[in-house]
């Protein structure tokens, strides 16, 4: 039996195809390649959550015009590939309600599953840290409590810092992350 794969796509021609997927299913295009995402464990559904609470209510102290996205915005990384990540901050004027991808990510987090793990720290690092908008890429590890936090200074490079649960401080755009393991 053979089976016919899927056609090579470009960015724009994979959000189209991805949207009439049904909601349950989750798909990243990496290289023209379409990839598959595997349901979420608890940790990380739960991590995830507190995060996305954490950014928003942040955002919202401080005022700021930025927006948090959970698990519902494509990155475009180029031309062949499209991210989506478990959560996303962009600064500006409010997306309209029909957007479907992010082109000026601020802030990215992805949250460590044992499918993604690879992923997360090669493909996904090196596609993100290339978007000239992003300022601070976070993966997080809920299992052993750990965030890579990949932080771009005013000269454009990218310095890491590992850390536990402690707070983290993301400037820009001026807002602290704390309890993310709570």
């Amino acid at each position: 039996m053979s089976i016919n794969p899927r056609p090579h796509m470009d960015a724009d021609t994979f959000i189209a195809w991805a949207m009439e997927q049904p909601e349950t299913e989750h798909y990243e295009l990496y290289e023209g390649e379409i990839v598959g995402m595997s349901p979420e464990r608890s940790a990380h559904g739960l991590v995830k959550g507190n995060v996305y609470v954490g950014v928003a209510n942040a955002i919202a102290r401080a005022g700021l015009r930025c927006w948090a996205y959970i698990d519902a915005m494509a990155v475009v990384i180029g031309a062949n590939s499209v991210f989506e990540p478990d959560i996303v901050v962009r600064s500006g004027n409010k997306l309209p309600d029909d957007a479907l991808k992010i082109t000026d990510p601020m802030i990215v987090v992805e949250v460590l599953s044992p499918s993604t793990r690879a992923r997360d720290f090669n493909t996904k690092l090196t596609g993100y840290l290339s978007i000239p908008s992003l300022r601070h890429y976070l993966i997080i590890d809920p299992d052993t409590r750990r965030i890579v936090h990949q932080a771009r200074n005013g000269a454009g490079r990218f310095s890491t810092t590992i850390l536990g649960d402690q707070p983290i401080a993301l400037d820009p755009p001026g807002i602290v992350l704390e309890n993310i393991f709570a």
